[in-house]
């Protein structure tokens, strides 16, 4: 097996790039559009105006979308009778082609996932350009066996505090940073997310995020043993420094999620640093979960990568350590979502 080379210890996020790409990660945008199912219009519907286009952030749901959704309905296309007649908690969300869209899903995953696997579906010769997710909004029978919760702004945000809950519990083997915040503070997670605040939300999301620093090992403490489950100092050992308990090299694992075209979601444990001390790579990881996909090394079948990682939309470069990409790309729910895109042969 291919060992992955570490970067030098310099090259790891000082605390202005470290902010730089969080605040790129959550200025991230996808096109969507959302057209209103044309058999559930109300009469007198204005039908020539039933889309709404929009760039939506990445961070963001999509029953957040709802009251910007509502005013352009209210205001361009539906009449007065309409618009008393709408329930809003009625309202479900579709892709164009049948698929029950997962609203808990940050947008962002949502339209990577369904491009991704739209575009496998398609011919290798189909154009690969950029084009808007096609959301379909029906206004009416949701359908409560698939949907589980009505898709509402106050379930997405309980689905969003699990998952936070959850990210802690992976990275720090228990959820105190998160149970210890105020009411008030795990609010203003919420509230950063709805209004699209960075400050607001970081403000607290700082209290649950590992930090970065330049300094991380290079080799387990001398007689030591480390393992998946060890939780290694954040600074080189023998300059003698005290151990960043914050720090992304210092949490038990990654919370990490990968998921496959038209497939299964995989998640395991990612410590950030591997039994022989080297750090975890992304390549790393897909090697060893997929690979059939991203082989260790060029002479070993497939010989050749047969995918590409996105992350946040981008294709990630596989020595990117995963501890570096759980502080700094994570989305905001605490997760790095990883997406599978087969390549296309030529």
């Amino acid at each position: 097996m291919t060992t992955y080379a570490r970067p030098s210890p310099s090259s790891f996020a000082s605390s202005a790039s470290t902010t730089l790409f969080r605040r790129l990660t959550w200025e991230g945008t996808v096109p969507l559009e959302i057209r209103v199912d044309t058999k559930e219009l109300p009469a007198n519907s204005d039908r020539g105006l039933e889309c709404y286009y929009v760039q939506a952030p990445r961070v963001s749901y999509l029953p957040l979308l709802v009251p910007e959704l509502k005013r352009f309905l209210m205001d361009v296309v539906f009449d007065e009778t309409a618009a008393r007649a709408v329930k809003e908690e009625d309202w479900w969300f579709e892709s164009d082609d049948g698929n029950l869209l997962k609203w808990h899903w940050p947008i962002g995953l949502l339209y990577d996932n369904y491009t991704i696997s739209a575009s496998t579906r398609a011919s290798a010769s189909s154009s690969q350009s950029i084009v808007p997710l096609r959301v379909v909004l029906h206004l009416a029978a949701p359908p409560t066996d698939k949907l589980l919760m009505a898709p509402s702004a106050e379930a997405c945000k309980q689905a969003f505090m699990g998952q936070m809950k959850e990210a802690d519990f992976i990275r720090w083997g228990n959820t105190k940073r998160m149970t210890s915040l105020r009411k008030a503070e795990q609010d203003g997670l919420w509230e950063g997310i709805k209004e699209h605040d960075f400050e607001e939300y970081w403000r607290v999301a700082a209290k649950v995020t590992p930090t970065t620093t330049p300094a991380r090992p290079t080799s387990p403490p001398p007689g030591s043993a480390a393992t998946m489950h060890s939780r290694p100092p954040s600074v080189d050992p023998n300059t003698g420094a005290a151990p960043d308990r914050d720090g992304a090299f210092n949490v038990r694992s990654v919370p990490v999620r990968i998921y496959l075209p038209d497939g299964p979601v995989l998640q395991d444990l990612v410590p950030p640093i591997l039994e022989d001390g080297v750090s975890t790579t992304l390549g790393y990881l897909l090697s060893t979960q997929l690979p059939l996909l991203f082989p260790a090394s060029a002479s070993e079948p497939p010989f050749q990568d047969l995918a590409s990682p996105l992350i946040q939309g981008i294709v990630a470069p596989k020595e990117a350590e995963m501890a570096w990409l759980g502080a700094c790309m994570a989305g905001a729910d605490g997760w790095v979502n990883i997406c599978v895109s087969l390549l296309h042969s030529r």
